[in-house]
């Protein structure tokens, strides 16, 4: 059975969704390592973020690990994590 990945594209397709972007951002640049908040994502459009990453991934997400996903490749990771063991179970 293949598992569904998260991908940096599928995080910055649910931020613009949720709360757009910032016109002084470029979501199409190198973000992974940015910060959330230097891209103009506070913690109430993460918590939409989180929100609408489980909504259509089917995982739960803690608040804490949102809110320590500082960066797009943390919270990639932090979502993949979820879902591979969502898989296992």
């Amino acid at each position: 059975m293949s598992v569904k990945q998260f991908t940096v594209e599928d995080l910055k397709r649910i931020l613009r969704e949720g709360s757009g972007a910032d016109e002084s951002v470029d979501l199409d640049g190198d973000i992974l390592d940015a910060d959330f908040e230097a891209l103009g994502y506070e913690s109430l459009a993460m918590l939409e973020t989180g929100g609408r990453i489980e909504r259509e991934y089917g995982i739960t997400l803690d608040d804490t690990e949102l809110t320590d996903a500082r960066t797009p490749r943390t919270l990639v990771g932090v979502v993949n994590a979820r879902l591979s063991a969502a898989n296992l179970s």
